[in-house]
């Protein structure tokens, strides 16, 4: 297995170990140990390019601030593959967490080559839906060992049936779909809704928890995040009619609420609710959510009071500092929640007037009942 990275150090112990090791945090700690490894520093373009040419899959997870980057060396290994090799096509895991991630890969793939490339027959675009949880490494762990990951137990990764061109895997915690786009959509509005509720509401709370599972260990949170998953649960199964159920909702978000309360993975609130610009953009866990809901005539008032707290999130790093572009936002900060939903969120005007009275509402609220450090109005 070759991995590709920018941290010269990483790449350079990745080599000189040709291994690392995964620390499964649960009920009881579990190491597993991954050989047969190399690394390649992503400088290097053209070995890069030569080892997806000798492969037929491969995984992007890089954020997608950096597929800009790394889109040019995968169409450059696709187009000589083409010539090489074209009845040997190339499967790429989309490992983000973007919504329509194969229509981004192609367009931007076509942007490069040519509309003419035949980009499906050559490669295989799959998307994902990644729902296990790997929290951020302290300096001590880092310090201790470089390489080692913690994640926690589940261990299911789910896929587009319909995006590869080679057969798929036969790897028992492999779960393809048909409908990609229902469990990407589920993803988002269940666990990443739920993860951001929990931080954001729990923040508002209790400013001073560092760990996701201290703020979940009271009664009320764990309650306002149920009712509020449940909430989205019930604009999921309108969106996608025959795909889910009322019942496998509710399993699967007191599941997500089980191991959200996880306290060997020591989870942050600051990893799980950071980054606010996009978590509470139009197109994220909070807003899109919302927006599906007013065409459906549904309720949202639950997401929305989670999303308000959002704007009062103020939680740091172990350095005490705060993600960079939260820090940013908060240097421009405007406590009008007016400004806030309309710039942030993006919420068009048809809609904002009644979300706006009720956001408002739920500004006093809190400002009244938590006395936060921030007020807003």
């Amino acid at each position: 297995m070759v991995f590709v990275d920018i941290n010269k150090k990483l790449i350079n112990l990745l080599n000189q170990h040709q291994a690392y090791k995964v620390v499964i945090k649960g009920e009881k700690e579990k190491i597993l140990r991954i050989g047969n490894v190399r690394g390649i520093l992503f400088e290097n373009k053209q070995q890069i390019i030569k080892e997806i040419l000798s492969t037929n899959i491969m995984a992007v997870s890089a954020g997608q601030v950096a597929l800009p980057d790394i889109l040019p060396y995968i169409a450059e290994s696709l187009n000589k593959r083409y010539t090489f090799k074209p009845d040997s096509p190339l499967d790429i895991i989309i490992a983000e967490n973007i919504r329509n991630g194969a229509e981004y890969f192609r367009t931007e793939l076509h942007h490069i080559l040519g509309e003419s490339f035949p980009v499906d027959r050559m490669a295989g675009l799959i998307e994902t839906s990644i729902g296990k949880m790997v929290p951020l490494m302290n300096s001590e762990d880092l310090q201790e060992d470089p390489l080692q990951i913690f994640a926690e137990p589940y261990n299911t990764l789910i896929l587009d049936k319909k995006g590869f061109r080679n057969p798929i895997p036969d790897l028992k915690w492999l779960s393809p779909k048909d409908n990609i786009k229902a469990w990407v959509d589920r993803k988002s509005f269940i666990h990443n809704l739920g993860h951001a509720a929990a931080s954001y509401t729990g923040f508002v709370k209790f400013p001073g928890k560092t760990y996701l599972f201290e703020i979940l260990e009271d009664q009320h949170i764990r309650n306002l995040i149920r009712s509020t998953m449940l909430e989205s649960a019930e604009i999921l199964i309108r969106m996608h009619p025959g795909e889910f159920n009322l019942p496998e909702m509710e399993e699967h978000i007191d599941d997500l609420i089980q191991r959200f309360r996880n306290k060997a993975l020591k989870d942050t609130v600051f990893r799980v609710g950071c980054d606010l610009s996009r978590k509470l953009g139009p197109d994220d866990r909070m807003v899109s959510p919302i927006r599906e809901a007013l065409c459906l005539g549904l309720p949202y008032e639950k997401i929305l009071f989670a999303l308000v707290c959002g704007f009062y999130f103020r939680a740091k790093d172990e350095n005490g500092k705060y993600h960079p572009a939260d820090e940013l936002l908060y240097n421009n900060f405007t406590p009008d929640i007016d400004i806030l939903l309309s710039k942030i969120c993006r919420f068009d005007t048809v809609n904002k007037q009644q979300i706006m009275l009720k956001a408002k509402e739920y500004c006093k609220e809190i400002n009244n009942r938590y006395k936060p450090e921030i007020l807003i109005y």
